[in-house]
This record gives structure tokens, C-alpha cells and sequence, in this order.
């Protein structure tokens, strides 16, 4: 049986390639074919993600200029995965922002303080 972390593993990369693999045909998303991902497969968790004052679209928009390292217009597989992180990292701060936890600690290191995907519990939805 696999894990929790090896079926979302293996979803990335089975979404990322659902998408993009539409037309063009190619191994890369286009700013439309990524928009189109999140807004298809992640729209609920990422409402909860989005900074204040910030639409969703926008919130995508910000999302592929940050993983668009080599600046080509689309994102290889290598960028997309940039993109999860950037927002796993949002969904765990805005998880400590609405939880009451009140420690102070650095959010770009391993810790396990019991929460797991916590944003799960605060949402109907699940990662």
C-alpha cells in the first residue's frame, strides 16, 4: 500500500502532465495551461492560500512569474514543483496565522509539531 506522501507525490507528476501535454504537445505549461491546473484541481485549497486583499488569479499570476526561473513564458516540470512548494508554504503560514499558535519559528525547515497537513482540518477539502 502506498503512503500519504507517495500518492501525492505521484499525483503531481500525473497532473502536471495531464496538462501539459495539451496543445502544443510539449513537457512545459503555458501561463494559460498552468492557470488552468490550479483553477481545475486546486481553486478550494488555494482560496484558503491566497494572501489578503488578493484574487485568485492574481495570486496564479504571482505564483508562475516566481517559478518561471529561466523566464520562457512556461514552466518545466522542475519550475511546477517551485510552484507547489510556494504554496504548501502559504498553507502552512496561513494555517499558524489562523490557529492560535502563538511560537515563533523559522517555516522553510522539516519540523514535526503534530499539525501534518493541518490545512486540511480547517477546509472541507484535501490536498
Amino acid at each position: 500500500m502506498k503512503t500519504d506522501l507517495e500518492l501525492a507525490l505521484e499525483c503531481a507528476v500525473n497532473v502536471y502532465h495531464r496538462y501539459a501535454v495539451q496543445r502544443p504537445i510539449d513537457d512545459y505549461l503555458s501561463r494559460r495551461e498552468f492557470s488552468k491546473l490550479l483553477k481545475e484541481t486546486a481553486e478550494p485549497f488555494l482560496r484558503n492560500t491566497v494572501p489578503p486583499n488578493t484574487s485568485t488569479d492574481s495570486y496564479i499570476a504571482q505564483l508562475f512569474a516566481k517559478a518561471d526561473a529561466n523566464r520562457d513564458g512556461r514552466l518545466k516540470f522542475t519550475e511546477f514543483l517551485t510552484t507547489l512548494s510556494l504554496v504548501a508554504i502559504d498553507a502552512h503560514n496561513r494555517f499558524h496565522e489562523g490557529s492560535g499558535d502563538d511560537h515563533d519559528h523559522d517555516h522553510d525547515h522539516g519540523h514535526g509539531h503534530g499539525h501534518g497537513l493541518g490545512i486540511a482540518s480547517r477546509t472541507p477539502h484535501r490536498i
